[in-house]
């Protein structure tokens, strides 16, 4: 079994065609023979994303969980519920507007099939595109500068040799998950670096893979406020890494893939 996680903070109505959208790609799956479930966790929703998901729910596919708890904590500590509540011997994560297509999400499967144990969506990746309507091209840049000059800080900071930390989907095995999710302390956006970092001090090689991404609108919940927060945050992780020994990881049972 695969597992997808998908945490959401006050989705809105959206959140029915995500889960529509996800019901469609697990049955599409299981008829191509793949078997995948799907983890919505809700990080302390106050907009009635419980009660429109509990609805759903009610029709009673296993293969669709919804976990969630009444307290905002962040993106990074919905994600590590879901991880280590999955129980897919692969274990994914990704936006619940879904920025990311299934194919894309199939594409960082696969690499893991193949053998890697850490796979990265990279907008950085030179076959990867970006969709972009003309009306949106003034804000696109604007997130893309301050990406570049985040990704460089984090870089310089936590000594990441990645193109692009932050895109919203990423995948390991179990043993990963199962072993260093239960380290990593960040909370907040700052959670990819803290997991990457977690990464690197095991020694576990990053398959990177490319992306399209879809920009439909201005909605975001990383303006310039958040991108101080998640620069504190990755101070606060260097610091938690500095002298911070990381226990060794299962090697997978294939060679890890360099590129995607």
């Amino acid at each position: 079994m695969i597992s997808l996680i998908l945490p959401a903070y006050n989705p809105g109505p959206a959140v029915e065609a995500t889960w529509h959208g996800v019901a469609r790609f697990l049955t599409d799956e299981r008829a191509a023979g793949t078997e995948w479930e799907a983890v919505f966790v809700l990080d302390g929703c106050t907009d009635g994303t419980d009660d429109r998901l509990a609805a759903l729910a009610s029709a009673g596919d296993p293969r669709m969980r919804v976990l969630g708890y009444a307290k905002n904590r962040g993106k990074g500590h919905a994600v590590r519920t879901g991880l280590l509540a999955a129980r897919g011997a692969l274990r994914l994560f990704t936006d619940i507007d879904l920025a990311y297509t299934f194919d894309e999400v199939r594409r960082v499967a696969a690499a893991l099939r193949a053998g890697a144990e850490v796979v990265i969506a990279s907008r950085e990746h030179p076959d990867s595109r970006l969709v972009v309507p003309p009306g949106l091209l003034g804000y696109t840049f604007r997130r893309r500068v301050q990406s570049l000059l985040f990704n460089a800080a984090t870089r310089r900071l936590l000594r990441l040799p990645h193109r692009d930390t932050q895109a919203g989907l990423k995948g390991m095995t179990a043993a990963v998950a199962e072993r260093l999710v239960p380290l990593l302390t960040c909370d907040g956006f700052g959670f990819d670096c803290d997991l990457l970092t977690a990464v690197a001090r095991a020694g576990i090689a990053v398959t990177e893979t490319p992306v399209s991404v879809r920009y439909d609108d201005r909605t975001s919940t990383t303006g310039t406020a958040t991108g101080f927060r998640m620069l504190r945050e990755v101070w606060r992780i260097r610091r938690a890494w500095r002298n911070r020994p990381v226990p060794a990881v299962a090697p997978a049972l294939a060679p890890v893939s360099k590129a995607a």
